[in-house]
């Protein structure tokens, strides 16, 4: 998975093993239970750096009581592992926030 333009199959992106994310079609999905709007508006800033740092931007949705993120490699039309770097790092995110997807 070093290739980060390279589309990965759905067992590479099972493999990586991802917690509370599941790949529907050519993307990754996950919703993390917030509990609150202010949770979640956290949630979203940190993942917001993150996304800006790495120059790969998800699909985000926030409502109270959840936040829907979406990734996909839309340069390659797939999942890479730029997605599934990203998928982790907010993972990590919402984690610290006691947040699970």
């Amino acid at each position: 998975m070093s290739d980060p333009k390279q589309i990965l199959s759905p067992n590479d992106v099972r493999d990586a093993d991802l917690t509370g994310w599941k790949q529907v079609d050519q993307a990754l999905e996950a919703t993390f239970d917030t509990g609150d709007f202010a949770t979640g508006l956290k949630l979203v800033n940190l993942l917001g750096e993150s996304a800006e740092s790495a120059n790969h931007h998800p699909d985000v949705t926030l409502t109270y009581p959840a936040v829907a993120v979406t990734l996909t490699s839309h340069d390659v039309g797939g999942v890479t592992s730029r997605d599934i770097d990203l998928a982790r790092v907010i993972t990590e995110h919402a984690e610290s926030l006691g947040v699970s997807a």
